[in-house]
This record gives C-alpha cells, sequence and structure tokens, in this order.
C-alpha cells in the first residue's frame, strides 16, 4: 500500500501546478483517501478540532498547542478528545477516545498569538485502545526536511472539515535551528497537520503545521521539528501513578495565526 501511495505523491508532485485548485485536492473519495488513513482529525471538544497522524497503533502525533483552550490557557480534559481517522464524509475508518495527552516538555502555551517555541510544538495524544486495521498503517518519521525540499501536507481544516486535503506541492523557504518555513497553505483546522517528505520511495512525516501567515502576499506556514518528537514520547513512557485515566498534561514561542 505504502509504495502505491508513495507513487501517487509523486504523480501529483510531477502534475502542473495549475492542475490544482489553491493547491488543494480533496481526498472524497475512498479512492483518493486510500493509504491516508492514518491521518484524521482530532476532535477537542466545543466545535473545535485538529488535524492528528498516527505514528503508532495507539498514539497520535499533533500540535502542542491543540491541547490547550485559548480562554483559559489551561489544558483540555483529554475526556474531550477523540481521533477519528481517515474521516471522510461524515464517517471514519475508525474512532478511538484519548486515555492521555503529553505536550513537548520544554514546550509553553503563551496564548494563540504568541509563537516563540514553534519548534517544540508537538504532542502526543495516546488513544483508550489502539487502531488495528489492515487500511490504517501508522506513518514513520524522518529527519526535519533542508531549504528547498519538496513536501506534502494532508490536513483537514474549517472549510473541509468532513475531509481531508492534500497539498502535495509545496517547498521549504527556509529551515532554522527550530523552525520550518513553508509555503504550504494553512487553515483554522490544520494545526498539527503531517507534512510528508519522499524518504526511500516512502511518504514519511519530516514536520508538523504548528502556524500559517502571509509572507508578501503569500501563504505560508511554520513547522516544528519532528526529530524532537522522542522527547515527548519519553515523557508519555514516564510512570506516574497520581495521574488518572483520561489526563492531559505537561511535564516539566511577520504576525502569525495559529491554524
Amino acid at each position: 500500500m505504502r509504495l502505491r501511495l508513495a507513487l501517487a505523491l509523486i504523480a501529483l508532485c510531477a502534475a502542473p501546478a495549475a492542475a490544482f485548485e489553491s493547491g488543494l485536492k480533496l481526498l472524497a473519495t475512498g479512492n483518493d483517501s486510500r493509504g491516508w488513513e492514518a491521518v484524521g482529525r482530532l476532535d477537542l471538544g466545543h466545535g473545535s478540532f485538529c488535524t492528528g497522524t498516527l505514528i503508532a497503533a495507539d498514539l497520535v502525533l499533533t500540535a502542542a498547542h491543540c491541547l490547550y483552550d485559548p480562554k483559559t490557557r489551561q489544558m483540555i480534559d483529554t475526556r474531550a478528545i477523540e481521533f477519528q481517522a481517515g474521516l471522510r464524509n461524515g464517517r471514519a475508518v475508525a474512532y478511538r477516545n484519548a486515555r492521555r495527552a503529553v505536550a513537548h516538555p520544554s514546550y509553553q502555551y503563551l496564548g494563540p498569538r504568541q509563537f516563540d517555541l514553534v519548534g517544540y510544538d508537538l504532542a502526543l495524544v495516546q488513544l483508550d485502545q489502539p487502531i488495528r486495521l489492515p487500511q490504517v498503517q501508522p506513518f514513520a518519521l524522518d529527519t526535519s526536511p533542508a531549504e528547498g525540499d519538496t513536501v506534502g501536507v494532508v490536513s483537514y481544516a474549517h472549510d473541509r472539515a468532513e475531509a481531508p486535503a492534500l497539498q502535495s506541492m509545496c517547498n521549504v523557504l527556509t529551515r532554522d535551528s527550530d523552525v520550518v518555513l513553508m509555503n504550504c497553505a494553512a487553515d483554522f483546522g490544520s494545526s498539527g497537520a503531517p507534512v510528508f517528505a519522499m524518504r526511500s520511495f516512502e511518504p514519511k512525516i519530516v514536520s508538523v503545521v504548528s502556524a500559517k501567515a502571509e509572507l508578501r502576499g503569500k501563504k505560508v506556514s511554520l513547522g516544528t521539528l519532528v526529530e524532537r518528537v522522542e522527547a515527548v514520547r519519553a515523557e508519555l513512557d514516564l510512570p506516574d501513578s497520581t495521574a488518572p485515566v483520561n489526563e492531559t498534561r505537561r511535564i516539566g514561542g511577520a504576525k502569525f495565526i495559529r491554524p
């Protein structure tokens, strides 16, 4: 399946840009979405959502700021979180509630318009039950992309909340020690979306969408450094006998807008 998906992504990347409206292809049919079912909508309660991706049968990778209530600046109750794998046209391949959710230990939520810690804007949501279905294959992580690399993004957004869209033709404009700047489109709901690059003929996650902006009139987005996911996983693996099941916790920053 992954070889088929890789070939499809290569074919999309080779197509002329004019073939895509706003650079996005809506994955509205079963054929279009095949192979992308590990990407899903992460419902956060009160009608809000982000995008998340399975990197293991019971682990969803997303942006850390998705776990926070922008009004109270406190972490949301994990019991409000539901992952809907491969959601398309109102139906998901699988539904799972969250058991735990952990942000990167160096991440601090400073509000919806503070972006000093984009490079650490990473979180893992542990599901209450693993998703073990042949059509839902977790994606692997790889090293963050370099300047000039071609990448793709699969995301949900406020205007396409019932089906994801693929942007297969965007590029890394620059990358420093903390942030990946891309000309990939992002909108409200696409926070936490996986950024893919072809590595050994296979799409692998190389960043996570954190924020959107405009640069000289062009839409751009900021991405995280996925090498830092291991620190989040280490926090999740720490024993915590005092933390009940279904608890969100963090143990232990042009004008950008959180999508």
